[in-house]
This record gives structure tokens, sequence and C-alpha cells, in this order.
């Protein structure tokens, strides 16, 4: 297969991809990112987990300091006067019955989805529909919440929901190349940390195995995980 233009001229000025500090893996990845959008700049981190036992699942939420510069759409299952407050924080959506008619008719065009604690006997049939695409509400990972409005506010802000998927990977977006080096650099900071906080006591042997920064349409960069870790240790 030929090579682009764009890729060959991206490989030209990348001849280091592995095992780089995190500025200089943010510096490459920001400036390879050349698409004609603003791409995300995505980080998958390969865990020494088996993520096939259920106490070794690594999951949970983080806040990043510089948000994700995405426009998260977000969807609140609430009635009455919890629809309102969660509209009024910046909810894309809010109410019951009209969006669990528009679901079960395949409508799936939100990225977040929060419920209130009464609400979760009733969109339970939904599991099917939302449960793949990764949307059904879930306490652990705040979603659901009788304070709505903070929910809203925070998912709004930048707080990610992540998880191990089969191969023990975690793939998350941490910024867009629009952003500065050192936003992108403290986001992904703050994200491993989350990460070295809910290490398994089961998980054996080294726990960070693996670290690749990339944009959508660019190279991948491996990151030195000791590099990483002793800088937020």
């Amino acid at each position: 297969m030929k090579e682009s233009k764009r890729l060959k001229k991206m490989l030209e000025a990348s001849p280091e991809r592995i095992s780089l500090e995190l500025k200089k893996a943010v510096e490459m990845c920001k400036s390879n990112a050349t698409a004609k959008f603003d791409e995300t700049i995505e980080l998958a981190v390969n865990l020494g987990v088996d993520p096939r036992h259920a106490d070794q699942i690594v999951r949970g939420v983080v806040s990043l300091p510089h948000g994700t510069g995405k426009e998260v759409k977000v969807l609140v299952f609430a009635t009455e006067e919890k629809a309102k407050e969660a509209l009024e924080a910046g909810a894309d959506y809010a109410g019951f019955e009209e969006y669990m008619e528009k679901i079960q008719g395949g409508w799936t065009d939100i990225d977040v989805i929060i419920a209130t604690p009464d609400m979760m006997g009733k969109i339970g049939r939904l599991g099917r529909v939302l449960g793949p695409r990764g949307l059904m509400p879930n306490p652990k990972s705040g979603t659901v919440t009788p304070d709505v409005a903070k929910a809203v506010k925070e998912v709004k802000a930048g707080k990610i929901d992540f998880r191990t998927e089969k191969q023990g990977i975690i793939h998350v977006g941490v910024g867009k190349a629009s952003f500065e080096e050192n936003q992108l650099e403290e986001n992904i900071q703050e994200f491993m940390r989350k990460i070295l906080a809910l290490k398994p006591s089961a998980a054996k042997g080294i726990y960070v195995e693996k670290i690749t920064l990339s944009s959508t349409m660019g190279l991948a960069y491996d990151i030195e995980p000791a590099g990483i870790i002793a800088s937020i240790g």
C-alpha cells in the first residue's frame, strides 16, 4: 500500500517514536495532528491485569483539569423538578417517557445518560440498547444520582468514565490537538494518577505495561511508563 504524502511527512518528522518522555510525546503528537479538523488526542494504557477476573477489572471516573475538548451530549432521565434542574445545569435533554420511546425506536445520539435513582427500575428495559454502547447509567460512575445538576456540570466540564477492555487496555480521549502542550500533559498526568490509585490488589507483576499517545489521524507515540509514574508519584 502506498504511503500518502501526509503520512510520509509525519514519519520523516518522527524518527523516534518509542520510549519517549511525556513532554516529547505530546509535542510530536500535537505537531503531527495535521488533519483539516481538530483531532482528538487519545491515550491507550496497557495494564498487566486480566479483565476476565472481576477483581482485576480497572474501572473509574476522572475529571480532567482541562476537560476533553469534546462537546458532550447529555440526557437526564428525571421528572418534573429534577428534569428542570438538569436542563438549567446544561443538560441537552431531560425527561422520561419521550426519551424512553425515542431510544426504543433506535435513537442513541447521546454521549452520556444520567438518571435519578427512582428512574432506574423504569429504564432497565433499555439495557439491551444502552448496555453495549456503554450508555447505561451506573452508580459507580456517578451517573445514577439525586444531584443531577452536579453530575451534568461534571460531565460537561470533562469528567470521563473508563474501564479496561478485554485485552486489559484502557482507551480515553485526553484533549484536542488545539490544546496547549502543558494542558495535554496535565490531563494525561491526572488520568495516570487515577489509574495508579485503582491498581487491583490481585494484579501481579508489572501494572502499567505500555502507554501510547496518538491523534485521530496521526501516528502513535510510545511513552516510557516509568517517567510518567515518577512525575506524578
